[in-house]
């Protein structure tokens, strides 16, 4: 979710730990934050300063996205906050 806005559903599919797999289906949000996961997925290679992760993971922290269960058992997490959360394509990969 970005506030109140389905950005796209992740259905869980197995386990890579320390990351879960999951598919991932956009939804109405999605546009708004596409490039921004492309970015991170190109995110490729050595960075021995972390310069380039922060380059690229900073702007998703700062679009405030959250993972809302749909249990509504658990609370939901902030994406790169308190979990991460990687989508190329149809695929994610998330842990927290």
């Amino acid at each position: 979710m970005r506030g109140e806005v389905l950005v796209g559903e992740l259905s869980e599919e197995g386990c890579d730990q320390p990351f879960f797999l999951a598919r991932f289906t956009p939804g109405p949000g999605w546009e708004g934050v596409r490039a921004l996961f492309e970015a991170r997925a190109a995110f490729r290679g050595p960075d021995p300063d972390g310069s380039r992760f922060v380059a690229v993971v900073k702007p998703l922290q700062d679009v405030e996205l959250t993972l809302v269960p749909v249990d509504g058992e658990r609370p939901p997490l902030h994406v790169f906050k308190n979990c991460m959360l990687n989508i190329d394509g149809s695929k994610a990969r998330f842990r927290y």
